[in-house]
C-alpha cells in the first residue's frame, strides 16, 4: 500500500505505516469458538472507525484513544470456513479459512508442552495426521513485568502429517477424540512452558485476593533490575545463609586447601543444568568441588581427570594446588602431572564459567556419569557423585529472565493477551514444580482457575491432569510431596465445571515426561464428552468416597467403580494399600475387593485408623482399576500432617 503526496509539479511515493491491525490470535485458519458470543479485537488509529464482517455479521466500532478496538459477534454454530473482513477508510484486512468450533486453552508445564513427535508411536500418529478441522496455535514463551496487550509471535496450523510434531501431545489426542466422535473443528490455543510453577501464571489481582499470596502481589518489583536484584539476594540467603555480598577475597578462599564446601549446594552429580539444581537463571562464574581419594599407586603417576563437557575457561585446583586452566572443547580428558594426589581425601575444585557454544545454557557440565572420573592406565576413580556447587557472587553475573523468576510474569506475556478470546475450556496439566509446596497448592491452583475465569468473565470447563508416577516408591512413614500434590489436586475436584485424569498407571518412575500421551489425552475428552457433550461414558477411575473401620480392617467405598473394580495382576492381589492404627505407623496391607468395595486388613491384627492407597512419587504396584479400564486415584483417609505443610511460595 502506498500513499501518494503531491509538492508542486513533483510526486513523491511514500510508504504508508500500516495502522490498522488484528491481534494476532485472528490469522488465517483460526479456529472461532462456536455458540458463544464472538469476541474480535485489534488497533487502528485513535478514534478511527472499523467495520468487521464474517459470515452475514456486520459490526462497525471506533478506536478509543489509545487505537484500541473491540467487537462482539453474535454467535455462530460449526462450520466454515469463513472470511471476516476488517477495514477503515483506508485499510483492508482479510482473514480466510476461519473454522467455528470448540477451542481449548492447553497450559500448565512440560508435559503439556511435550510434543506429538516425541509421543509414543510418533510415526504412525504422523502417518493418520489428517486432520485439516482440527487447528493448532503455539504461544512462544515469554515473560513481562506488566501485563501485555498482544503476542509477539505464533500462527495457526493446520493438522497434517507435516505440522502434528509440534502439536501439544496432550492436546492433540484430546482434540483427536472429540473430533472423531462430535465431527466439528477443533483448536487448540496452547501456551504452556516446561519446568514452570503455577504461581507465574496467577495474575497479581488474583494474587491480590489470596491471603497468602497478598504480600507477594503487593511488593511484585516494577522492573527487571528490580527482580534481579531480588533474586540476587534471595539466592545469596539459600546459598550462604545470608544476603551478605561475599568479596573477591572470601571467594579466593574457595580454591585453598583445606576449605569446607561441605555447606555448600549438595547437588549430588554436577551433569546438568545449575538452573534444574536450586541455581535459578544464574548466569556468572561459579565452583563445583568434591572430595577425591585415590588408590595410593596412583598418586605417583600422571592421571587423566575426566570432567565431561564444559566449554568455558576453567581454572582446577587440587588442594589449593592450580594444576590446569583454560579451555577444552568436546568431552574433556585434561592430563594431571604425577603427585598432583595425595593419599586419603583430596580437594578438588573447579572454576568455570557459563557454557560458551550454548550460553542459554548457563554454569553446568554435560556429558555422561562414565565421562567424570580419574584414571591411570591401569585404574579409576568415578566423579560421577558427591559434587558441591557455588555461584561466585563477588565477579560479575546476571540472571536470565525465565519462568520461575517473578510470579505472574508468565501470565502478564502468554495469558493476558489471550483474554477475552473465546474458549469452551481449559486443558492443564502442571504441578511437578510445586510438589515441594504440594500444601499450599490447594489454594493455589483453584486460585488460577477462579483467577482465569474472572478474567475471561466465563466459567469455562477446566480439566487437569493429575500427576503421573515419578521417582521413588516410598512407604507412608516416610512421606510424599508427589502424593500431597496429587491431593491437593483431587480436592480442586469441588471447584465446579472441573474433572481430573489420574495418570499413575502411564508414568515412568525414571522420566519426568512419561511418553504416553494418547491415554491422557482419552482420560481428559472422556471428561469433556460427558460433561459439555452430554455423552453418556463413565468419565473417572474409582475415587475415595468413604471408610469404615472394624477390628482388624477397613472397608473402602468408592465412586465411579462402574460395573465394579478389577486390578490389573495376573494372579489377581489387590496391590498399593497401607493401613496403620492409633500409632500412625503404617504398613504395606493385604487388600481385597468385595463388589464395589475393598476391604483392608492390618497384618499386626491392630485395629486401624487410617489406609492409604498409592501414596508415593511413583506408586508402581498400584493396580486398582473399574470395569472401563481407568485407575483409582490416590488418596488417604487420615488428615495427619504432611511433609508440605510449611513450605511456601517466595
Amino acid at each position: 500500500m502506498k500513499k501518494l503526496l503531491l509538492f508542486g509539479f513533483f510526486i513523491i511515493q511514500l510508504p504508508v505505516v500500516a495502522q490498522l491491525k488484528l491481534a494476532r490470535l485472528f490469522s488465517d485458519h483460526v479456529v472461532l469458538q462456536r455458540q458463544k458470543p464472538i469476541p474480535v479485537w485489534g488497533w487502528a488509529k485513535p478514534k478511527e472507525k472499523i467495520t468487521i464482517t464474517l459470515a452475514g455479521q456486520k459490526q462497525i466500532t471506533t478506536a478509543d484513544a489509545t487505537g484500541k478496538w473491540t467487537v462482539k459477534l453474535s454467535p455462530m454454530e460449526a462450520g466454515g470456513p469463513h472470511q471476516m473482513v476488517v477495514t477503515t477508510k483506508s485499510e483492508k484486512i482479510e482473514i480466510k479459512d476461519i473454522l467455528m468450533g470448540e477451542v481449548w486453552l492447553c497450559s500448565g508445564q512440560s508435559n503439556m508442552e511435550w510434543p506429538v513427535k516425541q509421543a509414543d508411536n510418533y510415526k504412525e500418529e504422523k502417518k493418520n495426521a489428517d486432520f485439516p478441522q482440527i487447528r493448532h496455535f503455539f504461544v512462544g514463551h515469554e515473560v513481562t513485568i506488566t501485563p501485555q496487550k498482544e503476542l509477539t509471535s505464533g500462527e495457526w496450523k493446520i493438522c497434517n502429517e507435516e505440522n502434528v510434531g509440534n502439536f501439544t501431545a496432550v492436546g492433540f489426542f484430546f482434540a483427536r477424540e472429540l473430533y472423531q466422535k462430535l465431527k466439528v473443528p477443533i483448536g487448540l490455543l496452547h501456551s504452556s512452558w516446561g519446568g514452570s510453577q503455577v504461581e507465574g501464571w496467577i495474575s497479581k489481582e488474583g494474587m491480590l485476593t489470596n491471603d497468602e499470596l497478598k504480600a507477594y502481589a503487593q511488593a511484585l518489583p516494577k522492573t527487571w533490575e528490580e527482580a534481579d536484584a531480588i533474586l540476587d539476594k534471595k539466592t545469596r540467603k539459600q546459598l550462604l545463609g545470608s544476603e551478605v555480598l561475599p568479596t573477591t577475597a572470601d571467594e579466593k578462599k574457595y580454591t585453598e586447601a583445606g576449605y569446607d564446601f561441605s555447606k555448600w549446594l549438595k547437588a549430588g552429580s554436577p551433569l546438568g543444568q545449575w538452573d534444574w539444581k536450586g541455581i535459578w537463571m544464574f548466569r556468572g562464574k561459579g565452583f563445583m568441588a568434591c572430595e577425591v581419594e585415590v588408590f595410593d599407586e596412583m598418586i605417583s603417576q600422571p592421571t587423566t581427570l575426566g570432567l565431561g563437557i564444559q566449554d568455558s575457561f576453567n581454572e582446577i585446583y587440587i588442594n589449593g594446588q592450580l594444576v590446569s586452566e583454560g579451555i577444552v572443547e568436546g568431552t574433556r580428558k585434561i592430563s594431571i602431572p604425577a603427585h598432583s594426589w595425595k593419599k586419603g581425601k583430596n580437594q578438588l575444585v573447579v572454576k568455570f564459567g557459563n557454557m560458551v557454544q550454548f550460553p542459554w545454557y548457563g554454569l553446568g557440565v554435560n556429558g555422561s556419569p562414565d565421562d567424570l572420573y580419574v584414571s591411570t592406565k591401569d585404574t579409576k576413580v568415578s566423579l560421577a557423585s558427591g559434587w558441591y556447587l557455588m555461584p561466585s557472587f563477588a565477579e560479575p553475573h546476571t540472571y536470565n529472565h525465565s519462568s520461575n523468576n517473578v510470579g505472574t510474569t508468565i501470565y502478564n506475556a502468554m495469558i493476558e493477551p489471550l483474554v477475552p478470546f473465546a474458549i469452551k475450556g481449559v486443558l492443564w496439566y502442571q504441578g511437578e514444580s510445586n510438589a515441594g509446596r504440594a500444601y499450599q497448592y490447594r489454594q493455589t491452583f483453584p486460585l488460577l482457575i477462579q483467577d482465569w475465569r474472572k478474567k475471561w468473565n466465563d466459567t469455562f470447563s477446566f480439566y487437569f491432569v493429575q500427576l503421573s508416577s515419578f521417582g521413588a516408591y516410598q512407604n507412608s512413614n516416610n512421606g510424599s510431596s508427589w502424593a500431597e500434590l496429587r491431593e491437593a489436586q483431587t480436592m480442586t475436584l469441588s471447584v465446579p465445571k472441573t474433572g481430573m485424569a489420574v495418570t499413575i498407571d502411564v508414568g515412568n518412575p525414571k522420566d519426568i515426561h512419561p511418553t504416553n500421551k494418547q491415554d491422557v489425552g482419552h482420560r481428559l475428552a472422556l471428561n469433556a464428552l460427558k460433561f459439555d457433550y452430554g455423552q453418556e461414558v463413565l468419565h473417572s477411575g474409582p475415587m475415595y468416597e468413604s471408610v469404615q473401620f472394624d477390628e482388624d480392617k477397613a472397608v473402602i467405598s468408592f465412586n465411579f467403580a462402574g460395573d465394579g473394580l478389577t486390578v490389573k495382576d495376573k494372579f489377581g492381589y489387590v496391590k498399593g494399600f497401607e493401613i496403620a492404627g492409633e500409632d500412625k505407623v503404617f504398613y504395606y496391607a493385604k487388600a481385597e475387593i468385595i463388589g464395589d468395595k475393598v476391604e483392608v486388613y492390618h497384618p499386626k491384627g491392630q485395629k486401624p485408623v487410617a489406609v492409604r492407597y498409592a501414596w508415593a512419587d511413583a506408586p508402581e504396584d498400584a493396580n486398582l482399576f473399574n470395569s472401563e479400564g481407568l485407575p483409582a486415584s490416590p488418596f488417604r483417609t487420615d488428615n495427619w500432617v504432611g511433609k508440605t505443610v510449611d513450605k511456601k511460595f517466595e
